[in-house]
């Protein structure tokens, strides 16, 4: 028995049984997790996979082998995770639903064959096309976003786009694997190509435009490519007998599970958040790092810094994306735990990342003049181009560990800055709350408080912010089948983070103050990086 977050008894291994929980699967960048809830939305078991994007051809680029294995494994540790807290062999869940990272390009053909390798989000090819969609739409359209990639293999006479017959996402990809369902959802969709926030469905005009400048070069319509747009709540199609094996080899999970529509990580994110209201907003830092905030109207212009998608009920939210955080900050990390090791000194993960985060609070508030550039891959928000991670520093600089920790773990947020200030600063958007959550925040209370000092807002940190995406797209796929008359909003509000305890922390005037001189030599210093990308080759 345990307690729900209601305070109520459980019979958690009769809950398994019954079927009366939702299964969530997130495949970032670097980890696929998958989060069991109970009908509370309570985490109740977990299982990961870990994987790295390979560089193929210079794309970034997954496998397909690399997302079913990579599933496979990730569903076999949950089950495995299952079965040793609760004795209980896994058949079936009450609903699932499949996330991933945000955009990016799989087209396959009459046969489902896909025709090129999966390019993700990290690839900065279809800049060029970005740019000319924009001019059109007159609606920033980012390098990443489907649509772009599209148009691009048109500009450059990509063999394989006359054989397109669908384009869809990566948690698109996989929900059609599992179900034989073309469909994704409204906040991934917004990320494919526009959605007008009225209809919830893809822009009419600029369908109509992108058809007429490739109606001499391609033989379909774009709309007849693209996946159907689904709301959160909505009935996505069920786990088929194959989609069952596939998930599960072992033969144990059976079919006829219930699906919600696939959601990208932004939608997750917000999900996780409690984030779906005008006014709120969340910042997602891993791997990538993101800010959303729900916006009560579109903003005056089109800003090259700030995408507008929506959230997964089709609300329009003004995101900044940026390609790097924590990349470049793990790897100095590994670096220090390498040098303990070398002592004999063996330190969990978690307590070096601890030890080391909490020393960069005894640092200058401006870092010491210290600077870095935390760019593994290009970073389009900056406008840098390709890879170069960089630390510089002036003879006399302040140079300890504390800056030099505190001076990275700023740089995990100085591209993100650069766009909130356009829509907090220029915009006037306003703002209520904004909560945290990702890898970046698992230490208690550090990146917390620098991101609140780099956006000069109050930020929150609820106690689910180390399950991330998975969890938000488990709750979901609880929505799915409970959702009743409620809207997201409100069962979010009622039935999901009612009595939940979060963190708040107000920005210190002083990080405020310090945080602005480092993002004044941040900016000053991007002539150094893009430098380096001419250089370095």
């Amino acid at each position: 028995m345990y307690k729900t977050n209601r305070g109520e008894e459980m019979d958690i291994a009769k809950t398994i049984g019954q079927g009366k929980t939702a299964l969530g699967i997130e495949f970032g960048s670097t980890r696929i997790k998958a989060v069991l809830v109970d009908e509370d939305n309570t985490p109740i078991a977990s299982g990961s996979h870990d994987w790295e994007n390979r560089h193929i051809g210079n794309i970034w680029s997954y496998t397909l082998d690399d997302i079913i294995g990579g599933m496979q494994d990730c569903y076999r540790s949950l089950a495995e995770d299952v079965k040793k807290k609760y004795n209980v062999t896994l058949t079936t869940v009450g609903a699932i639903g499949f996330s991933a990272m945000m955009h990016g390009y799989m087209v396959f053909d009459k046969d489902n064959k896909l025709l090129v390798p999966f390019r993700t989000w990290r690839n900065n090819t279809a800049a060029y096309a970005g740019d000319r969609l924009t001019e059109l739409f007159g609606y920033h359209i980012p390098a990443r976003w489907s649509i772009a990639h599209l148009y691009q293999a048109i500009l450059d006479n990509e063999p394989h786009v006359k054989d397109i017959v669908y384009q869809t996402t990566l948690e698109g990809y996989v929900h059609w694997l599992l179900t034989g369902k073309k469909v994704i959802g409204v906040g991934e969709a917004s990320g494919m190509f526009p959605v007008d926030p009225v209809t919830k469905q893809y822009n009419p005009r600029m369908l109509a435009q992108f058809n007429e400048l490739v109606k001499d070069r391609v033989p379909f319509k774009v709309e007849e490519i693209l996946p159907k747009i689904l709301l959160a709540g909505e009935d996505a199609g069920c786990l088929t007998e194959e989609g069952a094996r596939i998930l599960d080899p072992t033969g144990n999970l059976q079919a006829g599970i219930p699906l919600c529509p696939p959601e990208g990580d932004a939608g997750t994110g917000m999900v996780a958040t409690n984030s779906v209201k005008k006014r709120t907003g969340n910042v997602s830092a891993g791997t990538s790092v993101f800010a959303m905030i729900v916006l009560e109207k579109e903003l005056s212009k089109p800003y090259p810094e700030i995408d507008l998608v929506t959230t997964p009920v089709g609300d329009l939210v003004g995101m900044v994306h940026c390609n790097n955080c924590t990349s470049d900050l793990n790897g100095w990390v590994n670096l220090f735990g390498e040098f303990a090791e070398s002592l004999g000194v063996e330190l969990p993960k978690w307590k070096l990342y601890d030890m080391l985060y909490f020393a960069s609070e005894k640092g200058d508030k401006d870092c010491g003049g210290l600077l870095s550039y935390n760019y593994i891959s290009n970073e389009n928000i900056t406008k840098v181009e390709h890879g170069r991670p960089l630390f510089v520093r002036k003879a006399d600089n302040n140079f300890n560990l504390a800056n030099f920790m505190r001076c990275h773990l700023y740089s995990a947020f100085g591209a993100l800055k650069v766009g909130c200030d356009i829509m907090l600063k220029e915009e006037g958007v306003k703002l209520e709350r904004i909560t945290g959550h990702g890898g970046l925040f698992k230490t208690e209370r550090v990146g917390q408080s620098y991101l609140a000092a780099a956006i000069n807002a109050p930020v929150t940190v609820m106690k689910t912010a180390g399950e991330g995406g998975a969890w938000g797209m488990a709750v979901l796929a609880n929505y799915r089948i409970e959702k009743g008359n409620e809207t997201l909003e409100e069962y979010l509000e009622n039935r999901v983070f009612k009595g939940q305890e979060g963190v708040t922390l107000a920005p210190d005037p002083a990080d405020v103050a310090g945080f602005e001189e480092f993002a004044k030599r941040y900016t000053e210093g991007l002539p150094i990086v893009r430098e380096a990308v001419k250089s370095l080759q």
